[in-house]
């Protein structure tokens, strides 16, 4: 079995669960049957195009971050290394602030 596909199935399945959707939801959401869900991320089979672009649509990212395979770090662990970092070196207090302030 392709490693790519497992890494593929581990960042579906991963997205799935940080927006709380069962298999049977996300399915149900981008019409195809459950158990493709389950194949997909056990990497047994790979979504065509068409399903990728509806299981990002559904997932809310853009296709290309299905391929981002290396998970981020929690949210509270992310929260204490930016308050290190902001703490410590002004000039990315002001950057990450200049940045904030373009999303806002």
């Amino acid at each position: 079995m392709s490693n790519i596909k497992k890494l593929l199935g581990k960042r579906i399945q991963e997205l799935r669960k940080s927006k709380n959707f069962t298999q049977e939801k996300l399915a149900e959401m981008i019409g195809i049957g459950t158990p493709n869900i389950s194949y997909f991320e056990t990497g047994k089979f790979s979504p065509s195009i068409e399903t990728m672009e509806k299981l990002a649509g559904a997932l809310g990212v853009e296709i290309y971050e299905l391929y981002m395979y290396k998970p981020q770090k929690p949210a509270e662990e992310i929260r204490e290394e930016l308050v290190k970092v902001i703490n410590s070196d002004e000039k990315i207090l002001r950057l990450l602030y200049k940045f904030y302030l373009t999303i806002k």
